[in-house]
């Protein structure tokens, strides 16, 4: 398929929809979720059974969970803030794994996307300046899912590494706050049992 059927596929609907717009880094998660699952010779998860960990906080994120149904409150979906576009995708029942590393050179910003987005930060940006980046943006998500996964992101078999089903432990109460905390997240502190908030 080429950008503009993803783009009219109802699985990229559903991560835009998710996400709220359409710009490279949902372009990105998309290919990543895809190249994942294919690898995997899965589908979206029903439950647990497949593990998504992302290297980013960024809008790619938002179209993993879309599109392999791997989330935080189920405990499948693992955020390490590493600030890569690394992504690792497990299936607990056969073992195997994939991870997708974003290639060096495969995705530049231009320097005159930068310039806009500083101008949005510090509120300088003008309306047609931020057209010009809407159609920076798009053209940048179409050069996206035009390229194939495999000249996008490194790609490899990891075999160890799995995390852990998520745990549901009961809570106790913070010594200083007093909130209810999964007794496992508690630190000791002067003997007494006190949540990571607190100590922040």
């Amino acid at each position: 398929m080429d950008a503009r059927q993803i783009m009219d596929s109802d699985a990229f609907k559903r991560c835009q929809a998710f996400h709220g717009h359409v710009c490279g880094g949902l372009a990105i998660g998309y290919l990543a979720a895809t190249a994942g699952l294919d690898w995997l010779r899965e589908k979206r998860a029903l439950d647990e059974e497949l593990v998504a960990i992302v290297e980013t906080d960024a809008c790619c994120v938002d179209a993993i969970q879309a599109l392999t149904g791997c989330t935080f409150g189920k405990g499948n979906l693992i955020h390490r803030d590493y600030g890569k576009m690394g992504f690792t995708f497990f299936n607990r029942r056969t073992g195997r794994g994939v991870r997708l590393a974003m290639k060096p050179d495969a995705f530049r910003v231009n320097d005159r996307q930068i310039t806009l987005f500083r101008k949005t930060r510090d509120g300088s940006i003008t309306d047609s300046e931020r057209a010009e980046l809407d159609a920076l943006g798009m053209q940048r998500t179409v050069d996206v899912l035009n390229t194939r996964a495999e000249d996008l992101f490194s790609i490899s078999a990891v075999t160890a590494g799995m995390p852990d089903k998520a745990r549901i432990e009961p809570s106790t109460p913070c010594a200083r706050c007093g909130e209810p905390t999964m007794a496992s997240k508690l630190e000791t502190v002067d003997g007494a049992r006190v949540c990571r908030g607190c100590l922040a």
